[in-house]
Formats: C-alpha cells, structure tokens, sequence
C-alpha cells in the first residue's frame, strides 16, 4: 500500500516555525510520517531536517520522497519523546526549531492491517512501532475490567467506559477479541442504539482512541518531552506542535504556559522573590485551527489545533 501523507494546516506550520530566521538552521520533524511538512521545510530553506518516527514504514516512504534533498535529511527511528539521546546519536546537540504533528497518518489510518479504523475489519493492533510488543489485542483479552474501564475514561472521557468493558470482558470469557470487528460489536452492543444514533461520529471512535494512544503511550511522555525539545532549542528557536484531541492540546497548552510564566510566588506579593524567569514566549495567542477550505479539502484536520512557542535568551 502506498503511504499516502497530506499534511496538515502546512502553511500555517511554516509560519510558526520562522523559517526565515533560521535560513541554514537544523530542524527537528518529531512526527515524521510520509514526509510532507519536512519536505517543505527543506524547500524553503538550506538546513538540514532530522526527520523521526517509529514506524519504519513512515521512515521508508518517506527517504523515497526526500531523497532528491541528499543529506540534509537524516532519518531517524524512535520515539520523540527520546528526543536528546535521538539527537545526541546524529551528533547534535541542539536545533533551531522543531514541529510535532500528533495525529495518526492517513496511511496508518488507511491501512487495514494496522488496526486503527473502525471501518475496516482487521486485526487489533494499532502498533506504530511494529517492534513494540504491547498490541489493542493483549489489552482487550488480558487487562482487567477495572484497567479498561481507567483508558477508556482517561483518555478518551468515554461516558461509556464501565458498560463498554464489561462487555470485552463478557466476549473474550467466550472467545478472544481478535478484529476491530469485534471490538465495535462490543461497543455497539454496550451503547444503546439511540444514544449511537444521537452521537457525532461513529460510536467506537472513543474507544479506539483510547486503546490507542495506551498501545503507543502517547500521553505519559508528552509532557517532558516538551520540556526537553525547549531545552534543545537554541535561543529564539520556534516549538510547533500540532494535536488532533483535548487530551493532547491541554497538555501542550499548560506546558507552554508554564514555561512562559513560571513564577511561583503568591499572587498577592507585588515583586517576583522565587527568582524563576520566562523560558519561552507563546505564540499564536490561543492556538490556531484549520480554516474551512481546509477541513473540506482535507476532513482528517477538522480537530487539529496548531500551538507554538520561541525559545527565550538566556537571562543571567
């Protein structure tokens, strides 16, 4: 299957990495999928791009389409969240800017044997990292009702949860979940109709989410992973980060908030005694969305929230 790759509000991205204040600079795609938003970047400037992801797939795919830039790509296998070891083994050690893009590629979504749609009957997997161990399938037959029951709350706020895991575990005391298949029939069977027909979008979305992103570990790193690439970055180097649920967009809105307002004093003393300086300033206010010509060309951007922020000089 071909990895087909449309980014996502590309413009816009370009814009808050500031591009132009970096014409030679070294940049950090975090989330490199099929290559679209690096292959920009390396269009519009002579740097280079250190390009990560997990999937080897995305890694393949997208060499294939920057190979004409040489070698100011260097692709990179592994997980952002490792992203000074990561950087340290290409031999740097700092960037100029760096863009994460959370969200699940149209490939992976697209292809059936990943696991990840619920339109598609295919095998529960939903690896990104297809050399991790841990898949949808070990979780749904093997974790309690109680564990399934905390995902499906935390991170998907599933209203559902507790009926929702019941039922897997009724299934598999039958036979083990094997399909995505399976997994909506317990689903449906857990929802009632009318409050199905009453939801927007396809009732296992929540569910599949959130198997998902507990497959992949995508929240628990988030958060230090963003204090690192801050840490990387070199003064007024730009952190862009796109995410694609509130999950994800709360924790990039409270991190870059923090750095950029880290006192801790009570708010009724009037100077500043805790000695904690701004590390970053926030960009683009209160984030910024996909505009409507967007979100009909391209429907997968309609929950995409952009946020960004530049790296301060060091205040002695």
């Amino acid at each position: 299957m071909e990895f087909k790759h449309i980014p996502v509000m590309l413009e816009p991205c370009m814009e808050l990495l500031g591009l132009d204040r970096h014409p030679d600079g070294v940049f950090v795609d975090g989330t490199l999928g099929g290559g679209g938003h690096t292959q920009e970047i390396l269009s519009r400037t002579r740097g280079k791009v250190l390009g990560i992801d997990r999937d080897w797939e995305a890694l393949r795919a997208a060499g294939e389409r920057l190979a004409p830039f040489g070698d100011r790509f260097v692709p990179l296998h592994g997980n952002y969240a490792n992203i000074a070891s990561l950087l340290h083994e290409a031999g740097y050690d700092s960037m100029d800017g760096m863009l994460m893009d959370l969200g699940v590629s149209s490939y992976q979504l697209d292809n059936p044997e990943r696991g990840f749609s619920f339109h598609t009957d295919a095998p529960l997997d939903m690896r990104m990292d297809q050399d991790q161990p841990l898949t949808a399938r070990e979780i749904v037959n093997t974790w309690s009702a109680a564990e399934i029951t905390r995902i499906l709350r935390d991170y998907s706020e599933e209203k559902w949860a507790a009926r929702i895991a019941q039922i897997i575990c009724e299934h598999r005391a039958q036979k083990p979940l094997e399909t995505t298949g399976d997994l909506v029939a317990c689903v449906d069977a857990a929802i009632p109709k009318k409050v199905r027909m009453q939801d927007n979008g396809h009732s296992a979305r929540r569910t599949f989410q959130a198997l998902r992103i507990a497959v992949n570990d995508e929240l628990d790193p988030l958060k230090k992973a963003l204090e690192d690439m801050v840490e990387l970055l070199n003064p007024g180097g730009h952190l862009a980060v796109l995410t694609f649920h509130s999950l994800e967009d709360r924790i990039v809105k409270q991190t870059f908030r923090r750095l950029a307002n880290p006192c801790t004093c009570p708010p009724k003393i009037p100077v500043c005694i805790c000695g904690k300086k701004p590390v970053v300033r926030v960009l683009g206010g209160g984030g910024v969305k996909p505009d409507a010509e967007e979100v009909e060309r391209n429907p997968r951007a309609r929950s995409a929230m952009l946020r960004g922020c530049e790296k301060l000089e060091t205040q002695g």
